[in-house]
Formats: C-alpha cells, structure tokens, sequence
C-alpha cells in the first residue's frame, strides 16, 4: 500500500525540482550543495560557503537568487569597510532640518556577502543584530527588515593573510556552513563544454524565476507542519549531547544547534516530498549544523582530526532509531 503525506508537499517539492533544473542550465554537478542552500532557504536560515577561489560559489548563489523574485544586493567585503556600508547611516537634510536614514545594502530579500572574512571583526559583528533578529537599530531607532530575508557569505579556507576570522557568536548566526569541493573529471568536462556552448553568454541571462515571495513563504510554513517522531527528538539530542563531553571536542554544539538540525531535517524531508523526517535526514544536514559550531582539541586537530571526523565519528556511536 503506497504512503500518502498528510500534508500536500506536491507544489512544494514541483518547484524545488524546478529551481534545481534552472540551476542545472549553468551548474555542472553540485547536487549536494544546491540541495543544501534550497533547504537552508526553507528552513528560514542563512548559509556560510567555504571553498576555493573558482568553484562557483559565488555563481551558484547569484543564480540562486535569480530563480526567487524577490530583491538582491551583493556586498564585497574588504578591509576597509565599514559597519555604516553595509547597514546605512543617517544624513542631515538641510531642506528639513532633519536627520534622514539612508538604507545600506543589507536591506534586501537575499544578500549576497562575499569574503566575509576579509571585513575587521566591528564590521564582521554589525551582522549579528540583523542575522539574528532581522533588524537593525541605530541612532535609537529600529527598522525591521522584510520578509524573506537570507543571508548567503562566501569564505575561502587557504589564503588567510589580510582575513579576520569568524567570532563562535557569528559563526553560530549560520544555519548551515556548507564545504564545496572540486568537480570530478567528468563533470569538469561538462563544464568547459557548457562554458563554450554560451559563446560568451551571461550565465543570469539563462535563468528564470521560479518563486515569488508569497510562494516561498508559504512552503515555509508547509516545512514547519512536518511530522518529527519523539524518537528522533531524541536522536537528535543525544547525538549534540555527545558533542559536548567528546574527548576530541574543546567545545560542543549547543540547544541551537539541536534546533538548527531539527528545522533543516524537515525541511530536506519536505524537498524530498516526504511529510515526516527520518534518521538519514539528520545525517545529511548534521555536518553542515555542527562543523562551524563544535572546536577541536588542539592535541587531535595536531594529530590530523578535523570537524567533520569526528562529528561522523560521534554519530556511527549513536544508535539510529527504528
């Protein structure tokens, strides 16, 4: 007897697909990564990207952006920028006698910030309000950003001289940070040939919008009706539990953490057209939770260990519910 969802995730899942297709017109492979930035986007959550220069990082979010008609902004962070470039700054009219506040950048539906390490650390933490609470006070005034509001940064791990890197309490402002690797020889190919076929075409120019704000706040709402058993409540649990007492861990993940992982796993559940979540859902969105909010030892990360060791290690220790 074929499993009927109580809740109807057919649209949902219909634009999903539809988005990843628009994507697939430019981005060669890269599966995993887009499923990941489309479960962040309905998880309601922003995403840190790490990679090296030239694997379309940057692309891929640009494109992503462009199949969601909503606003888009792009902020390069450089050394020099200031908190004001980014959240705005209040100017004196001399007409009105008043102090007139001029938006920055940030006020948009989907930001864009790249190299977000290259910025000092008081630029770096005029993000925290905003990421968090989706809005910004200055001057004693408050302006609420407009839903939808998603964050997508860009880091690259390999050069570091002129970076500053990412305080624990920003970092934790990221739902997911999600690694993008090398594309393999095929897909390698795939792409130098899908670059030659565009004869100097721009990739944007290919891609056609998908979801409108209304629709997207609507799945939104559709991932928070899925069904999530007591048992892997606690499946969940004990697994960031686990993170916290682990020899190879200076520092665990914490309730958010726990939360992150359950609203991720629902909402992968949820593209994959399932109205419930079961345990390889916590599996895949795991790692991407927990690799920028759990510390290593020194000691093992001497030895060899990273982030991502030893989070598979602490879940093949866990028990999977049946």
């Amino acid at each position: 007897m074929e499993y009927q969802n109580r809740i109807n995730l057919e649209e949902l899942k219909s634009a999903v697909d539809r988005i990843k297709e628009e994507l697939g017109k430019v981005i060669i492979g890269q599966h995993d990564f887009i499923e990941l930035l489309l479960t962040a986007l309905l998880a309601d959550g922003h995403v840190l990207i790490e990679g090296v220069p030239g694997i379309a990082k940057t692309l891929t979010a640009k494109l992503l952006s462009k199949t969601l008609k909503t606003d888009f902004s792009r902020i390069q962070f450089t050394p020099d920028l200031m908190p004001s470039d980014i959240l705005g700054t209040s100017i004196f009219n001399i007409k009105t006698q008043e102090f007139e506040f001029h938006k920055g950048p940030v006020f948009s539906n989907f930001v864009l910030i790249d190299e977000i390490n290259r910025s000092p650390a008081k630029t770096q933490a005029a993000l925290f309000e905003v990421m968090e609470e989706r809005q910004i006070t200055i001057d004693g005034d408050t302006y609420n950003l407009a839903a939808p509001f998603f964050v997508l940064a860009t880091q690259n791990p390999i050069e570091q001289e002129g970076t500053y890197a990412l305080p624990e309490a920003q970092l934790d402002r990221f739902l997911f940070k999600i690694k993008v690797g090398y594309p393999d020889k095929t897909e390698e190919t795939e792409i130098l040939k899908s670059h030659h076929l565009r004869k100097g075409n721009k990739p944007e120019a290919l891609i056609e919008p998908v979801l409108t704000e209304a629709d997207l706040l609507k799945y939104r709402s559709l991932v928070n009706e899925v069904i999530v058993d007591d048992k892997i409540m606690d499946y969940i649990v004990e697994i960031i539990q686990k993170t916290r007492n682990h020899s190879h861990l200076f520092l665990g993940g914490s309730p958010r953490a726990s939360i992150a992982t359950l609203i991720t796993s629902k909402a992968l559940a949820a593209i994959q057209g399932r109205d419930f979540v079961i345990p390889d859902d916590v599996k895949t969105v795991l790692p991407n939770v927990m690799r920028h909010r759990v510390i290593l030892n020194p000691e093992y990360e001497m030895e060899g260990f990273d982030e991502d060791a030893v989070i598979k290690m602490i879940i093949e220790s866990v028990e999977v519910p049946r």
